[in-house]
This record gives C-alpha cells, structure tokens and sequence, in this order.
C-alpha cells in the first residue's frame, strides 16, 4: 500500500510540473507533506535522510556570490565584451558560449557553471534583441554533457570516483573524456540546426559599438573583494580534492566572507530579498519525493532486477545500466539513482559476477547524460530555469523536454557504440 500510494503521488506531482501552471516549489512541497502525512516516513526523516542538504547549501552559497558580484556590472561588462568580440552574431556567440559551458562544467561543477553564465547571457541576449530560450537550453544541455567528461563535473561521477577506488580523475578523462568530445560536436551542430531560425541576427542597438565594456563596471572596493573572492572560489572548486575540502564548504565560507565585507553596503537584506527561494524550496520538495521511492524500495527493486535480466554478462549489464540509467535520469533525479546502483555492481561478486569497468562507465555515462531528459533531470537544469524565471524568462517544460529527450537519444546511441567498440 506504502509503495502504491508513494507512486501515485510522484506521477501527479509530475503530471503538475509538466502542465507547469502551479508554482513548481508549490506542487514538490505539496507532494512531500502528502508523503509525510500518510506516514511514508516522518518530517525528521524526510528532511535528515532524503534532502540533500550540501547541494542546497550549495546553491544558496554560490546564489549569494552571484547576486553580489552581480551588482557591480562585471556580468555587464564580460556580456558586452563578448558582442562586440563576435560582432553581435548570434551564432558565433551561440558557438562560443557552448564551448564555454562544456568546458567550465568539465573543470568546476555543471552548477556553478550555469550559476555563472546564465546572468551573462540574459543580459547579451536581452542588448541584441535575441530570444534569451534557445542560449539557456543550451547551456543546460552542454553543462550535462560537459560535466560528464570529469569526476568533479557532476555529482554521479563524484559518487563512482569515490566508490571506486582505483578511478583517479585522470581515469574519468581518459574512458570518458574521447565520447563526451564526440557527444559535444554532435550535440552543439544538432542545437544550431534546431534553432538555426531562432539566431538570426536582430538589430542590436547602434550604441553597442560605442561602449567600452569597462564603463560599465562600478569601481568601488567591492568589486576588487567580489572578483577575489569569486576567483578563489573557482580555484578552491578546482583544487578541492588536494584541498580534502568539500565544494559546499568553500561555497559557503565565500559567501558568508563576501556578506561581511558587503555589510557596510546594507547588501545582506538585499541579497536576501531577491534569493530564489522558489528554486530552493523546489529542489528540497523533489529530494523528497524521491526519497518516498528510495523508502518504499522501488528504486532499489529497479536496480536489482537487471541481474535478473542480463544474468550479469559483461555486454549486456553494461547497456542495460547505459540505457535504464539514462531513461530514468530523465525524469528522477539521477543522484538516487546512481547511490541505488553503486552497492548493487559491488554485490555482484556475490553472484560469481565481477563488476567491470565498462558497466561503471556506463553508469556514469548514463545518469549525466540521461539528466538532459527533462527539467527535473539535473540539478543544473533547475538552476537555470529558476534564475531565467526570475528575469520572467519562462522555459517550458515540454519545450524543454521535445529537445532534451532527442539529445538524450542520440546521446545514448554514441555511447553504446563507443562502449562497445572500446571494451567488447
């Protein structure tokens, strides 16, 4: 009954979100106190078990560094020194800014990629007359991809390369590195030809070219302190595993230091007011509704039933998990999904079955890549429709979705091939 009732409310949570005409936190806290009312488990355990907490943390912290930075027209200046490098192309920028994305969610995380990219695109979209939709679903997609290339880049891989312990980050480069390259150049021509209708070039206004990009940057002490901060940030990021210091923890230290020192500039109420709490409240509702299915087993009911059906073959297992990982990382949130999995490849060596390299590969190839499926399918996709909903950009979830699960299509057929030509 416990387990009925946990999916029947998932799939009208769902069913909400994708008709997306309830505020989305609305319709996931909704779901998650109906969870807890019909004693699927207690608000105490909801809240310590299921939540993620270092990724809300997380978000909130790198929100925090963002609005300040934001306030002192570096984002201004870095989206106006872009046009006039491309002259206001569309596709140029459309080409640079993907690259961009696939690059800084390889060496940082997807999240704090998008988390800094997305105000520079709203505002370059919004001085050349662009439509902003096609630029963030984009960089959702990218940032999924990109981020698949590296152990840091997303939070499966973080989880595998902690499991496993013979997976160095070198490791991740060197099996994953080679497809993601060859997923990226075929994703990036596939998004221009889809919105090659959407990038013609509009008439940006006359003064673009007169502006220097630094007039419009406000030269005070907190733009040194911002610009230090946020770039001790992103090297903190990028050495965290020498450092043995955990991202929400460096996230959180700079934001908190950021605040004191913009104290004196009233800035903490300010940053505070415009938070999106909406994105916030989302992401605890959805960890969850998620965690209702961990709690009743179904999702480890899901990951165990494969042996059955591959008899642990080395082939086979490898695209099963491949493709069951990209399926439901499409519409669950592929974190669980991936802790699900991590014992149950372990436990096969109770069965007489050795967990090869190729199925944690494909694991991994599987829940970042399958996470382009819908909005709900990363955490870096939420993030992105969060922030362009503060800025009354609204994307869509079927929109989303229409070009999502196509990427995840293709995405799934390259790396069976790969798999296979690389390890069978």
């Amino acid at each position: 009954m416990e387990l009925v009732i946990t999916l029947v409310v998932f799939i009208i949570s769902y069913i909400f979100l994708l008709w997306d005409q309830i505020n989305r936190a609305l319709v996931a806290l909704s779901g998650a106190a109906i969870l807890i009312l019909f004693n699927i488990f207690s608000v105490d355990e909801a809240l310590s078990t299921y939540v993620d907490w270092s990724t809300i943390v997380l978000l909130f912290s790198m929100m925090v560094l963002i609005s300040i930075t934001q306030k002192t027209g570096v984002f201004e200046f870095i989206s106006i020194w872009m046009i006039q490098k491309v002259n206001g192309k569309p596709v140029p920028l459309f080409l640079w800014i993907g690259v961009m994305t696939a690059i800084g969610s390889a060496l940082l995380d997807n999240v704090t990629t998008v988390l800094l990219l997305v105000p520079v695109i709203i505002n370059m979209t919004k001085q050349l007359n662009l439509p902003a939709v096609p630029y963030l679903i984009m960089v959702i997609i990218l940032s999924n991809v990109g981020g698949t290339a590296t152990m840091i880049g997303d939070p499966p891989n973080i989880m595998i390369g902690q499991a496993v312990e013979r997976f160095t980050f070198i490791s991740f480069i060197v099996h994953l590195g080679p497809i993601i390259l060859i997923i990226f150049t075929v994703v990036m021509a596939l998004l221009l030809f889809l919105f090659r209708k959407q990038l013609r070039p509009q008439t940006a206004p006359a003064s673009m070219e007169k502006i220097k990009p630094t007039d419009v940057l406000k030269k005070s002490p907190l733009l040194y302190q911002s610009l230090i901060i946020l770039g001790l940030t992103i090297v903190g990021f990028t050495f965290h595993g020498y450092l043995h210091i955990e991202l929400t923890t460096i996230a959180f230290c700079s934001a908190l230091l950021l605040l004191l020192l913009s104290e004196k500039d009233k800035m903490t109420e300010t940053v505070f007011e415009k938070m999106e709490w909406t994105t916030l409240f989302f992401f605890i509702g959805l960890f969850v509704l998620v965690g209702g299915l961990e709690e009743v087993g179904l999702i480890d009911r899901m990951a165990e039933s494969f042996l059955d059906i591959t008899g642990g073959e080395p082939m086979t297992s490898s695209m099963y998990i491949l493709w069951s990982a990209g399926l439901l990382s499409g519409f669950l949130d592929n974190i669980p999904y991936v802790a699900a999995m991590i014992p149950v490849l372990f436990e096969f060596e109770q069965y007489g079955v050795v967990a090869t390299d190729s199925m944690w590969w494909a694991l991994a190839l599987g829940a970042c890549l399958g996470g382009n499926g819908s909005l709900l399918g990363a955490s870096a996709n939420v993030v992105v429709a969060g922030i362009a909903s503060t800025h009354q950009i609204k994307i869509r979830f079927i929109t989303f979705m229409a070009y999502g699960m196509l990427v995840v299509l293709i995405s799934m057929i390259l790396s069976s091939i790969y798999l296979y030509v690389r390890y069978f």
